[in-house]
């Protein structure tokens, strides 16, 4: 009696691509959520987030808001709001933090700072939909006389000079809560090597969960002298995928193109990718097969064929002209690496015939090149 053969699995939506983390936190829950959906996910961490090496400044400026309460309180972060409430509760004034906190109108730059506020127990009197710290300035601007009022900005790693400056020249009075700060990657070598593979185009989508982490990935390809390769990469094949237009400015301010879900959430950000990537995969008919291809791989009938950068390449040229011979030399020059000799067309060939187990597929035209066999 024969044993019975498991039905092949249909593939996930992300089979095939290679999608970059850069988050610091959370990282590990969006690594796991594309993974789900077949995913191949490089971790790079563009930044890390650290407390204060000397917490006495966010001791002095926690006393100075119990001691003189402030008219107006601007949470801009979940972490760093919850990070305060944390620290208040350990100095044994996190009871007296929150009965001024609940007399000063409460203002939150997005949803996070939104759930901390609420989850303190205390309840915003408002919070911008765009989540940007602009629109709440031009909020608190707009209001007037602002002469003498006091206003507290928790920071968020930065020291938003711009906002404080502005508030300040209005004739506010304003307190600055600093609660943690950013800093580099620990360890640069992940971002460093993703920054070599975006330049490269071996990675179909980069991930940003901050506008730090975007700004990060940037500079740092900057002091490599990657600059200008990256951001063409970007402007190309690799996709800047941000949770929202905030994380987004870095890129956008260079010229970046950047896609963001419609709700600034992780979970629209891995809808909004397992969406995107399947969508510009180019799919057709040939030899008698389905075939799509995707980053590193090939679907073929819906069973996943790596294809390593050479053949992919050259794939890629010949799927962008179905039926139409591409010559040799037009070949040779989508090769990466930098190859002059036409033997690495015919090797890069042979490559992704073995590798997409359907010889059929890639016809030789004699002395001209390459075709798909496409009828029609």
């Amino acid at each position: 009696m024969k044993t019975p053969t498991a039905a092949p699995r249909t593939p996930g939506p992300l089979a095939g691509f290679t999608v970059a983390v850069t988050a610091a936190r959370r990282a590990e829950e969006l690594s796991g959520l594309l993974r789900r959906r077949g995913a191949d996910v490089v971790r790079a961490p563009a930044l890390s987030i650290l407390p204060l090496a000397d917490d006495r400044q966010l001791l002095a400026a926690t006393r100075a808001v119990i001691e003189e309460p402030p008219d107006t309180v601007v949470a801009t972060t979940g972490i760093g709001f919850r990070g305060w409430m944390e620290a208040a509760e350990g100095w044994g004034e996190g009871e007296r933090l929150r009965t001024v906190l609940a007399g000063t109108t409460l203002l939150a730059r997005g949803p996070k700072a939104r759930g901390a506020i609420r989850a303190a127990g205390l309840t915003e009197e408002w919070s911008p939909a765009s989540e940007s710290s602009a629109e709440v300035l031009e909020r608190l601007l707009a209001e007037g006389g602002l002469t003498g009022r006091r206003i507290c900005v928790q920071l968020h790693g930065e020291p938003l000079r711009d906002m404080v400056d502005a508030l300040t020249g209005a004739g506010a009075a304003v307190v600055t809560v600093p609660v943690y700060r950013w800093s580099g990657p620990v360890d640069p070598a992940p971002l460093d090597r993703l920054i070599d593979a975006v330049a490269a185009g071996t990675v179909d989508a980069v991930t940003f969960t901050s506008a730090l982490a975007a700004l990060g990935m940037l500079r740092r390809a900057d002091a490599a002298g990657l600059g200008p390769a990256v951001e063409a990469a970007l402007r190309g094949r690799v996709r800047a995928m941000c949770v929202g237009p905030v994380t987004a400015a870095p890129l956008l301010d260079r010229g970046v193109p950047a896609q963001w879900p419609d709700r600034y959430r992780m979970g629209g950000l891995v809808r909004l990718v397992t969406e995107a990537l399947p969508a510009a995969a180019t799919r057709l008919v040939t030899a008698g097969h389905r075939l799509e291809v995707r980053g590193t791989a090939v679907l073929i009938d819906d069973l996943v064929r790596p294809v390593s950068p050479g053949p992919m390449a050259v794939l890629r040229a010949l799927a962008a002209h179905p039926g139409r011979v591409v010559a040799r030399p037009d070949l040779l020059a989508g090769l990466p690496g930098g190859a002059t000799d036409e033997h690495a067309v015919e090797a890069a060939v042979a490559r992704l015939r073995a590798g997409l187990g359907a010889p059929g597929i890639v016809e030789t035209v004699v002395k001209r090149g390459y075709r798909l066999a496409v009828a029609g």
